[in-house]
């Protein structure tokens, strides 16, 4: 049988309208943005108009687009960009961010916010964290493992709060709001004003554009140091030679995916909840972690009392099935998932966790499929 895919989360098929965007710029426009020919001077348009797509979407200024190499490097630099200019301060984050925030976080002071078992940040005790040396927040929007989405907004409003009392005490500390959004780009808003966020990374191989490429959004009124130092490209932010392909690829990627948002939500909630019934239905030994309300859709995660993860990956990989285990990047250490941890979930119930993650290719026969192997296997 053919593959059935679900692990979206982890990476998304290139879509091949973006492929056939990025094309050009292998063969015929290869020029170096930077130089002087008239050539140059057509790639780099190509990739200042790609800002400014980036930029609408975003609804913010298309100087506070910054292209880099993926989410990870984003973050880097949201973080350690902050952290540097700042290296007496401390950063507060939440328990279950990616490893590349809680790995430049944890060059600095940090504090770690708790989650309850819904995986959601509790908000009062993210401000009881919070004091005059905090400097930066970063709380991901949409967790890359049970899928809990973050109540950005709410936070961004308590954050206000805290800047307003800042400066009538004289405190001339920034205090500055920084989001990983690369789980949210298909089927979230990803407008600045409504989340809040003055920094915001995203991920163009979460979003079925090319891996490697991505943006952080800085606001206007920031000033951040850069990571790679030996050119102006980027605002002084990332030397280093443009990638045309890649970042046409990511604007194109970005563009489809924020355009068919609202019915691929639609669509995916649909899915997750067939597939979340038929879960209870058929194995009501297993557990559906994290929030069923504030969760990213198509995103099912779960444990299922008495079984090895590993074994039941392998399984159904065998069978034709591709999902996971927890986080991609987690996969590569030996070690229980933080997130899960964080979640106050035992190491049995954490051994015998799945993610199933899904996308464009999800369907309801294909999703009925899985339950059968399931049931089977478990």
């Amino acid at each position: 049988m053919s593959n059935i895919y679900l692990d979206y989360a982890a990476a998304t098929p290139l879509d091949r309208r973006v492929m056939l965007a990025m094309r050009p710029y292998f063969s015929n426009n290869f020029y170096n943005p930077s130089g002087l020919s008239v050539e140059s001077d057509a790639v780099r348009r190509d990739i200042e108009s790609a800002r400014e797509t980036v930029a609408r979407i975003l609804g913010v200024k298309t100087s506070e687009i910054i292209f880099t190499a993926g989410c990870t490097e984003a973050n880097n630099l949201a973080i350690r960009g902050v952290m540097e200019k700042y290296s007496r301060a401390n950063v507060v984050i939440s328990a279950i961010e990616h490893d590349s925030v809680l790995a430049p976080a944890g060059l600095y002071d940090n504090k770690q916010v708790p989650v309850g078992q819904d995986a959601v940040v509790d908000i009062d005790r993210l401000v009881s964290l919070i004091d005059d040396n905090t400097v930066l927040v970063s709380v991901i929007l949409a967790n890359n493992e049970v899928g809990s989405i973050q109540p950005l907004q709410k936070i961004s409003q308590r954050l206000a709060d805290i800047k307003k009392q800042r400066t009538a005490s004289g405190n001339k500390l920034p205090l500055l709001f920084h989001t990983d959004a690369a789980q949210a780009g298909n089927c979230l808003s990803l407008q600045i004003d409504k989340l809040g966020v003055d920094l915001l990374s995203l991920n163009g191989g979460k979003i079925y554009g090319p891996k490697q490429s991505g943006v952080l959004f800085v606001r206007s009124s920031l000033s951040l140091r850069p990571l790679i130092l030996g050119g102006l490209q980027e605002s002084g932010l990332r030397a280093g030679t443009e990638n045309p392909a890649g970042i046409v690829g990511f604007a194109r990627a970005l563009s489809i995916a924020q355009t068919g948002r609202v019915s691929e939500a639609q669509r995916l909630s649909g899915l997750t909840d067939l597939f979340i019934e038929q879960i209870r239905a058929r194995l009501p030994k297993a557990i559906i972690n994290g929030s069923l309300v504030n969760r990213l859709p198509g995103n099912v995660h779960l444990s299922i009392p008495g079984t090895d993860n590993e074994r039941l990956i392998m399984e159904l990989d065998l069978r034709g099935v591709i999902a996971a285990a927890g986080s991609a990047c987690g996969a590569l250490r030996d070690r229980p998932s933080h997130v899960l941890s964080a979640m106050s979930i035992g190491d049995d119930l954490i051994h015998s966790s799945l993610r199933f993650s899904m996308g464009r290719s999800t369907t309801a026969p294909k999703l009925k499929r899985v339950i059968e192997l399931l049931v089977s296997l478990a």
